[in-house]
């Protein structure tokens, strides 16, 4: 599997839905950053943002503790709207990797941010 960027479904980086669970309104893209670092994750958000209609939720996912501040200082200095902040499971994809029973995973984090006009 490649790493974690932002992309369409049927494309080439499988890390991206286009639709997550728990949106009532719009299109929602996900953003899977867990692992990565300043500016990584806001880096694959505004990729993510750069062609998604007005409406659309792009949704987080992070570990980089920078993440919580950065994200929201980026959705508001283009106008976009913060729809929240909440701890993810342990494994939010039903995914198990080689190294689950080594150390306990470092805490995530999902933040959604609505695109504007």
């Amino acid at each position: 599997m490649s790493g974690p960027g932002v992309g369409a479904p049927g494309g080439p980086d499988p890390e991206v839905a286009d639709q997550a669970p728990g949106q009532a309104r719009g299109v929602t893209l996900l953003v899977d950053a867990r692992g990565l670092r300043c500016p990584a994750p806001v880096i694959r958000l505004a990729r993510a943002a750069k062609d998604a209609a007005p409406g659309t939720v792009v949704t987080v996912w992070w570990t980089d503790p920078a993440a919580r501040h950065d994200i929201p200082a980026w959705a508001r200095m283009r106008g976009y709207e913060v729809v929240g902040t909440e701890p993810l499971p342990a494994d939010p994809r039903g995914e198990r990797t080689d190294d689950a029973d080594d150390a306990a995973p470092e805490p995530a984090w999902a933040t959604r941010v609505r695109i504007g006009a």
